[in-house]
């Protein structure tokens, strides 16, 4: 039989803000479609992915082995090899090429919405705090993007994620969901773990208190200006 290894991959830090993130996203949706009200929820929310990315590209630094971002970026030979077939053995343990693409494009997406909804203006009841430093043009601009292409790029994206998922679990037979769950993934040969104890917990918990007071700090930007 072959010896399998019992290997930890995706540290705590990095599993919350993963499922942090996607419930976040899920209720920013359900808020911006029900608008009024629930838009004072909505930017809560924002402020609160706000956090969620500032923690996670430090994390990116940081955390934990497979969760660094020097651990899945490939190069385009990499990526080429991997859709041909010829996957390095490593391509396999924490994010794979595609999987990289993925996850550097739904960062990327979200920063932007996030950003733009920062300056965004419904000209009814709701501005971003960020909108009173920029030009009216800008704001248009920013809004427009929010509400048109901003959120179905994220939705685009997303769906694509939850595609892929579903295809490496029901076709490849690889288990993905479970290990951002308990963190340990089964490999076929030995791998450098992640760390995952608690003074690395601890290192993470600063890095999220310092990424909210910043996400509070943005917010309060527009209670100041709200005062003039």
């Amino acid at each position: 039989m072959t010896q399998q290894h019992t290997t930890r991959i995706w540290d705590l830090p990095t599993r919350i803000f993963h499922w942090a993130l996607a419930a976040s996203i899920v209720a920013l949706v359900v808020t911006a479609k029900l608008g009024g009200n629930a838009m004072e929820w909505h930017f809560r929310l924002g402020y609160g992915v706000l956090a969620l990315l500032v923690f996670r590209v430090v994390w990116g630094l940081i955390g934990g082995r497979w969760s660094r971002f020097a651990s899945f970026l490939y190069s385009p030979v990499r990526v080429l090899r991997y859709l041909r077939g010829s996957a390095h053995a490593e391509d396999s343990i924490g994010h794979s090429p595609l999987g990289a693409l993925s996850v550097f494009a739904l960062l990327a997406v979200l920063m932007a919405q996030v950003g733009t909804g920062l300056l965004s203006d419904d000209e009814i009841a709701f501005a971003g705090p960020l909108t009173r430093f920029v030009s009216n043009a800008v704001v248009g601009q920013a809004t427009g993007y929010h509400k048109e292409i901003g959120q179905y790029l994220v939705l685009g994206l997303v769906a694509l994620h939850l595609l892929a998922i579903a295809f490496y679990v029901l076709v490849r037979r690889q288990r993905l969901v479970r290990p951002m769950l308990h963190g340990d993934k089964v490999l076929p040969a030995p791998a450098a773990p992640s760390r995952d104890d608690l003074a690395s917990r601890a290192v993470a918990l600063v890095v999220l208190a310092l990424s909210a007071a910043l996400a509070w700090w943005v917010s309060s930007l527009g209670t100041a200006a709200a005062g003039f």
